[in-house]
């Protein structure tokens, strides 16, 4: 009676230890590698912060997940960012997330497509949230890459349909940062600008060190003796805030449509330089859309972490990794890609965003907005400055498709 006894509680202690193990949640460690010191520490921070805050939403909102972000500083160097990645797998990441510079977004599909390759059933996944060159999706595309951001091309094709209707709009100067992204877009501008706008004058088109240029007087100088009316540029973090403050200090009243504007110091760095409704910026997203989903977030993630939303993107990438992981019941990255590879999600602002299954890019809605005084009783400002971002176009997720190059080899 006591043996029998005992195998009954015994049971019952594995019956119940069995049923706890399938009711633990699945955990997924996530390595953010990007700058978190030097000239892009800025950008850098404000993403991890908006990562970790997703984390910590997510977790919250479905127990069967323990999402843990773990931040890697890369310099904003390639090869530092492969040292970083392998400290991170060797600590349990199964995905990593980056975004700054596509120089490094190079480098990580280069290395992440290796790795699996060499290491079965202990594959990684590159979610990529800012690297835009088109090359990544394209030339370099690999099925364990995924972009949640639109790639330069997309962007421009976007901003020169905007174009096409300002006819006020007649000498352009591009400047960009000399790397593939910077390179990206000063050509694609050049072309869409022929193609649409083809009376526009390119009156100069130059590049410049990333993160590297602490004065950029000498190239707004060379802007406005060129007689531009408005500049063209995908500079991020500190060169675009050091762009625009040198603009301000010489007067040079043009007209900026950036890819990054809205970047962390960038708005500060727009009312100092004294550009009401100068600068505009070519986004997935900016604080005030009308959208009572996308208002109460940014206000609840400002007095989470003291920073505005930068990044929707990351809101829109870490919604849809807790989809695919809960739809794959697994955190195995080779069933989360799988379920990832043509997943349909509402973005942040309640609208539609689809990853094409062909190269692994997101489309999504794509605004235009500009930033000068609001009145902060009824719109949110940035950085405190008084000023906001407003709407002045959107381009919907089907207007956005282009055609991809790349050919993809797919796991068996």
């Amino acid at each position: 009676m006591v043996k029998t006894l005992a195998r009954i509680t015994a049971a019952g202690l594995m019956a119940l230890a069995a049923s706890t193990a399938l009711a633990a949640p699945m955990n997924l460690k996530i390595a953010f590698v990007d700058p978190l010191s030097g000239g892009g520490a800025s950008t850098g921070e404000a993403g991890l912060k908006t990562f970790q805050f997703m984390a910590d939403q997510l977790n919250a909102k479905n127990p069967d997940l323990k999402l843990e972000v773990m931040g890697y500083d890369n310099k904003l160097n390639p090869q530092e960012s492969i040292v970083q990645l392998q400290k991170a797998i060797d600590s349990g990441a199964r995905v990593v997330v980056q975004g700054n510079g596509s120089s490094v977004g190079a480098a990580l599909i280069d290395f992440v497509g290796k790795y699996n390759d060499r290491n079965p059933g202990k594959e990684i996944l590159y979610l990529n949230y800012a690297a835009v060159d088109p090359a990544l999706t394209n030339a370099k595309c690999n099925y364990w890459h995924f972009r949640f951001d639109a790639n330069s091309d997309i962007k421009m094709q976007a901003l020169t349909n905007y174009i096409k209707g300002k006819p006020e709009i007649k000498k352009v100067y591009l400047i960009n940062q000399d790397y593939s992204h910077g390179q990206a877009v000063r050509a694609a501008a050049r072309a869409m600008l022929k193609e649409k706008r083809p009376d526009i004058q390119i009156v100069g088109d130059e590049v410049a060190p990333l993160q590297k240029v602490n004065d950029f007087s000498p190239y707004i100088a060379k802007i406005k003796a060129s007689g531009a009316d408005t500049v063209i540029t995908g500079n991020w973090a500190q060169d675009m805030a050091l762009l625009l403050k040198a603009a301000g200090d010489a007067g040079l009243q043009a007209k900026f449509y950036t890819y990054y504007g809205g970047g962390a110091g960038g708005p500060t760095a727009i009312k100092q330089a004294n550009l009401p409704d100068h600068v505009y910026q070519i986004s997935e997203g900016y604080p005030n859309i009308d959208s009572k989903a996308g208002h109460d977030f940014e206000t609840a993630f400002r007095a989470k972490t003291g920073q505005e939303l930068t990044y929707p993107r990351v809101v829109n990438l870490m919604n849809i990794l807790a989809k695919a992981t809960l739809a794959a019941k697994s955190t195995d990255p080779k069933a989360v890609a799988k379920a990832m590879d043509a997943i349909h999600n509402d973005t942040l602002y309640g609208k539609d965003s689809f990853m094409r299954p062909d190269d692994h890019q997101i489309f999504q809605p794509i605004y235009i907005s500009r930033f000068g005084p609001v009145d902060t009783k009824t719109v949110l400002d940035s950085e405190n400055t008084g000023w906001g971002w407003t709407g002045d176009g959107v381009v919907e997720a089907k207007d956005t498709i282009l055609p991809t190059t790349c050919k993809m080899d797919r796991p068996s």
